[in-house]
């Protein structure tokens, strides 16, 4: 299976989040599905039940992230010499050219793209036209509702 690009940021939170569930939760779980035994016919104790779903729940996450970290390539884009160039997990500030508006855009791998916080991900339409272009460029990229003009402001390694 080919890597998957990911910022060491999105890396670092997956991982931080991979062992809170192995540390804290896991254990929690386990303490509440042996207290659940406690109280005796397991057919029909709804506390043991609930615990044994959220248990799975946990444990399908868990295999997910290590999945997830074991085929990505981790990219710190603060150690590239990229030299003012637009690369994978660059920052990204544009101008949109018809309507004069400003946006701000870091492109991040697929598991960490999130349009609310602006991470977009490597596979965008736009993050695709922005690779590789410099300050002053200007960029079409062609959106479900048309092409949309952008000029790169500036090229941030953040």
């Amino acid at each position: 299976m080919q890597k998957q690009p990911m910022t060491k940021e999105g890396a670092d939170k997956l991982q931080a989040e991979l062992n809170r569930l192995k540390k804290e939760e896991r254990p929690r779980i386990t303490q509440a599905i042996a207290d659940a035994r406690e109280h005796g016919d397991l057919k029909e104790n709804a506390e043991y039940h609930a615990a044994r779903e959220q248990q799975g729940l946990i444990e399908a996450r868990i295999k997910h992230i290590e999945g997830v970290l074991g085929h990505s390539q981790i990219i710190d884009v603060t150690q590239i010499e990229a030299n003012g160039k637009v690369i994978f997990g660059a920052t990204v500030k544009l101008l949109n050219i018809d309507n004069d508006q400003e946006v701000l855009y870091r492109i991040v791998g697929n598991d960490e793209s999130d349009v609310k916080q602006n991470k977009i991900s490597i596979n965008s339409p736009i993050a695709r036209a922005l690779i590789g272009k410099s300050e002053g460029d200007e960029v079409v990229v062609q959106a479900p509702s048309g092409n949309i003009d952008y000029e790169v402001l500036e090229v941030l390694y953040l």
